[in-house]
């Protein structure tokens, strides 16, 4: 029993440390695995710092100003570690009123092509009367202006060299990934050639334009560096460096360059005709809520909600108020930003297929688009038949009036509005919640105009007959369309 017993301990020693040998070497492995994903630090960005230098430049412009003008600049280029001491001295010696002097500013740039295209954001070169451009080398060349973008800051300028310039190129923004490796090269603060790195914190950020996609990047970004490139490791452009979230003015290590695969389309604009010509599709969006979805009856959020449409191609094709826009020129369209990128970057006049949900099926409807730059805003509404004696009723906490010329003239509502004037909102209501007020028109409900407080009253009975929960009623305010998904209840 003992020699047993001792045996079968010694085994049980033997199986444990083969086990835990196998567990350790098992983790070993899985742990190589793991790190044989991720890829290394560069050891250095030396070689790709002189590989991309030449093609880097410092942009500074002059502008005439009145000294006593709202917003002057200092005496010193912006940015420059003098500039709070010119702006002390300025502020102890007053009395230059009515007087011009030269203001100058600095900025960043690269170039893109051996016959000296120059990019670089819109603000860096706005309202100046001379630009200079200063290369690596020392040599300095005046600029002069192609084509500017204010929708995405970004400018084309072209320099006239005696030899062909070094330059670099657009990489693909959209294979870059959270987490990769970047430089940032530039003119921060005034101090000449610049180089930064870090990795790309974010994609797609949106700060407040129209066509925003900016990549987030840890890379420092100050004052200067706007206009200047960011580079992935295989030394194309990835970003135009534009802007940095900061609360005192200097970098945080929040920084935002605009993604190249929106600056390449408009740079090729701008060379071509020396300005943007973008498509137009001529409709007012928004998202689609999953409050919204529930009461179309659909299985998901995604796609963009025709608000309204005013003449324009999208009306000429017949799309219409309450099309969920799923699909644009076969890409899928994901949420209104997707869709005004995806037309934006669509060639005027080109005829595409857009993919409409319309009453739960799904049309495709042929839009020659139209271009952007050259839409009116403006749309005309035919004269509506109004009674002479508005009624009023209460309808989902919702104190409505119907629309007649006694009640045009009261309110001041435009001549020519249909719907339903929201007089008042329960302030416990779910319209109230949701952002209705007093002096909205309900325009619709489902895909129905209601001009009569009886044909909002049946939409509302036939969407709780059909087993839904809310109703979608399209909401005017202060002119502007929007959907709106209210509960039914029982």
């Amino acid at each position: 029993m003992q020699a047993f017993a001792t045996t079968k301990t010694k085994t049980s020693k033997n199986y444990k440390t083969w086990l835990w040998s196998g567990l350790m070497m098992g983790t070993i492995i899985v742990a190589q695995s793991i790190a044989s994903a991720a890829k290394a630090a560069p050891e250095s960005f030396a070689d790709l710092v002189e590989e991309v230098s030449p093609a880097v430049v410092n942009i500074t412009t002059m502008t005439m100003i009145e000294v006593g003008e709202v917003g002057n600049g200092p005496l010193v280029p912006e940015g420059s570690p003098f500039e709070d001491f010119f702006r002390e001295f300025e502020d102890r010696n007053p009395g230059n009123e009515g007087r011009s002097r030269r203001s100058t500013a600095l900025g960043s740039g690269f170039v893109i092509s051996v016959d000296g295209y120059v990019v670089t954001n819109n603000h860096v070169i706005e309202d100046a009367d001379e630009i200079m451009i200063e290369f690596f080398s020392g040599e300095e060349l005046p600029a002069t202006l192609i084509g500017r973008d204010p929708k995405t800051d970004i400018a084309v300028l072209k320099v006239d060299a005696d030899d062909e310039l070094f330059f670099v190129e657009f990489g693909d923004s959209d294979v870059a990934r959270v987490g990769d490796w970047v430089m940032a090269m530039g003119n921060p603060l005034g101090q000449g050639f610049s180089v930064s790195a870090g990795i790309i914190s974010a994609r797609n950020r949106s700060l407040s334009g129209t066509y925003d996609d900016f990549i987030q990047t840890d890379a420092a970004i100050n004052r200067g560096n706007s206009g200047g490139p960011l580079f992935n490791m295989d030394g194309e452009v990835i970003g135009v460096n534009t802007a940095i979230l900061s609360p005192n003015g200097g970098s945080i290590g929040i920084g935002f360059s605009m993604a190249s695969k929106v600056v390449s389309g408009v740079v090729d604009q701008l060379e071509e005709f020396g300005e943007t010509r973008r498509g137009w599709l001529g409709v007012r969006i928004q998202d689609v809520s999953s409050d919204m979805a529930e009461a179309l009856g659909l299985d998901a959020t995604n796609g963009a909600m025709v608000t309204d449409v005013p003449d324009g191609p999208a009306a000429d094709a017949g799309i219409a108020s309450g099309d969920i826009i799923v699909s644009f020129d076969g890409s899928t369209v994901e949420d209104v930003r997707d869709l005004v990128n995806q037309v934006g970057a669509a060639d005027v006049g080109a005829i595409v297929e857009v993919d409409v949900i319309r009453d739960g099926e799904l049309v495709t409807i042929d839009v020659t688009l139209g271009r952007r730059e050259l839409a009116e805003n403006t749309t005309e509404t035919e004269e509506p038949e109004v009674n002479d004696e508005p009624q009023s009723a209460e309808i989902l906490g919702i104190t409505l009036f119907e629309i007649t010329d006694t009640l045009i003239e009261e309110t001041g509502i435009p001549e020519g509005t249909r719907g339903l004037f929201v007089a008042g909102v329960d302030e416990t209501s779910e319209a109230f919640e949701k952002g209705l007020r007093a002096g909205a028109i309900i325009e619709k409900a489902g895909r129905l105009s209601v001009n009569t407080l009886s044909e909002l009253q049946k939409q509302v009975d036939a969407t709780i007959d059909t087993g839904r929960t809310s109703v979608l009623l399209l909401v005017r305010s202060n002119g502007n369309p929007r959907f709106l998904a209210l509960s039914v209840g029982e």
